[in-house]
């Protein structure tokens, strides 16, 4: 009796949680592949003061190429608004991406009113860092806590050849000094690894900033966009890069920070910090992204590889309310399937278009 009874317990006990789960995920905003909404990536322009070539490649993205007219692109008010309707849905984080957001004029201001958004979490910001020396003070002063700098090399030649050849190797180092100095912590470095054209400077980069509180993150070189000419045999896997950091400096693994990071983390045993890895080729997170995208001028996209997005900015213009931003988000995320890089070569045959990065940031 007493047994028969224990297992009435256990299986009441099953049924309990089972039932918990399915009013959970009855409560909160799900795709159809059980992902939750939680991440928002804001670009507020189209436009950058870089030409990286696996981005925004300089002999397309030219003199007369046409960018989005300021009335085209979402207004600081549309922006905090839409944000607002995201937070309603479950968003908690926020990273402001671009193009290069700094050079969207007034951006601390922006900062300013998503840091004070009742129900965000954490705001960041993605930049290549040219702008940020001068920037750092007020956007921390707005409420902005931390910001990822890209930077794939140390090496001038190679720096010039990655960024189209603008900007600087001292400029970026020096918008990280601010940063640091300006209190954005931690201040992550994004590298963009590809074979034969930085891949040999990766542990010089460690060894620069190993000790100063910078986290250095290696990418795996992505098909992002349709113009720039993605060629597999230039992908560098995180696993190659693993081996060669540790055989320098031993590694021992991080548990993740937080649920769906994209970043495999490892701290360096003699006390040196961290250093990251984000596998989307060799090692697709696909199953735990909650990442939605904003376009700058208002399309909703689910997705880095999506080849369209939903117009948000003509109803939000047109005088929808809230409720009915909320409707249309709800019934866009409701249908997301997307896992691109789980399919990638299968999708890659049938010529798949992506949305190009410069308008949903990476």
């Amino acid at each position: 009796m007493k047994r028969g009874n224990e297992l009435m317990a256990t299986q009441n006990a099953k049924m309990d949680a089972k039932v918990e789960r399915l009013l959970l995920r009855k409560a909160r905003l799900e795709d159809r592949l059980h992902r939750p909404l939680r991440d928002l990536r804001l670009s507020v322009t189209d436009r950058c003061n870089f030409r990286c070539p696996y981005c925004m490649p300089r002999e397309r993205y030219h003199e007369q190429y046409r960018f989005l007219k300021s009335n085209e692109r979402l207004s600081f008010e549309e922006l905090a608004r839409l944000t607002r309707v995201f937070v309603s849905l479950g968003v908690v984080k926020l990273r402001i991406t671009g193009g290069e957001p700094l050079v969207r004029p007034g951006l601390a201001d922006l900062i300013g009113d998503l840091t004070t958004s009742p129900g965000v979490e954490d705001v960041a910001l993605t930049t290549n860092g040219v702008l940020l020396a001068q920037q750092a003070a007020p956007l921390r002063a707005a409420g902005l806590k931390r910001v990822t700098v890209s930077l794939d090399s140390l090496d001038p030649q190679v720096f010039a050849a990655m960024s189209g050849g603008f900007g600087s190797v001292e400029e970026v180092l020096q918008g990280i000094e601010a940063a640091q100095h300006a209190g954005l912590q931690p201040v992550k470095l994004n590298t963009v690894v590809q074979r034969g054209i930085n891949d040999q400077h990766v542990l010089q980069l460690l060894e620069h900033f190993r000790g100063s509180g910078v986290i250095v993150r290696f990418i795996e070189y992505m098909d992002v966009g349709n113009r720039n000419d993605w060629n597999r045999a230039q992908v560098v896997s995180s696993q190659e890069l693993l081996e060669r950091v540790a055989v320098r400096w031993p590694l021992e693994p991080l548990e993740p920070a937080y649920a769906g990071e994209v970043a495999r983390r490892y701290a360096f045993r003699d006390g040196g910090g961290e250093v990251g890895f984000i596998s989307s080729v060799t090692q697709p997170f696909c199953g735990d992204c909650s990442r939605a995208r904003l376009s700058a001028d208002g399309k909703l996209y689910t997705c880095l590889f999506a080849a369209e997005g939903a117009d948000l900015r003509s109803p939000l213009r047109g005088g929808a309310n809230d409720e009915e931003l909320a409707t249309l988000v709800r019934a866009v995320w409701e249908r997301r399937i997307d896992r691109y890089s789980e399919l990638r070569d299968q999708l890659r045959a049938r010529g798949a278009q992506h949305v190009e990065m410069n308008y949903v940031g990476g």
